[in-house]
């Protein structure tokens, strides 16, 4: 009889995730972090992060650099700001931090991805140009590990 207990339990953390993914989805540019989110579902941060990852695969922090990164990139497609100003636009406050998180997840820095996004994409429709320029995460991008004979 203590499976149900637990499960009602689980089905509660995964709805309070789900709360704090959205929080990030809609939020994305304001100042979030850890311990702000965790206080919104009455969670402690250590506990929050580890529950994230469990279900989503990845942290809050880099789900919410993630959606700051595809915002982006919908920015600097258009074409109208700076690199600087996506940056501040977006919700990151080092230009550093923005710069090599980008390039990480999208294999080109801000400044390189501009200038090619203005050739690559023109004539686009948005939706699709996000959908074809969406980054992909560490996790997505590892191919099948070799198999040693």
């Amino acid at each position: 009889m203590t499976g149900r207990p637990a499960e009602a339990q689980r089905l509660r953390d995964l709805a309070l995730l789900r709360r704090v993914r959205d929080r990030i989805d809609r939020e994305y540019a304001q100042p979030l972090d850890v311990e702000a989110l965790a206080r919104g579902v009455h969670m402690s941060a250590g506990h929050l992060s580890r529950q994230f990852r469990v279900a989503y695969g990845e942290s809050p922090y880099s789900y919410l650099m993630t959606r700051r990164i595809e915002r982006a990139m919908a920015l600097l497609r258009r074409g109208d700001l700076s690199v600087t100003e996506v940056c501040f636009a977006v919700g990151c406050s080092s230009l550093g931090t923005f710069s090599t998180r980008f390039a990480e997840l999208v294999g080109v820095p801000p400044s390189v991805y501009r200038r090619q996004a203005a050739d690559g994409s023109a004539g686009m429709p948005p939706c699709v140009a996000k959908q074809v320029t969406r980054p992909i995460r560490n996790q997505e991008a590892r191919g099948p590990v070799p198999l040693l004979a």
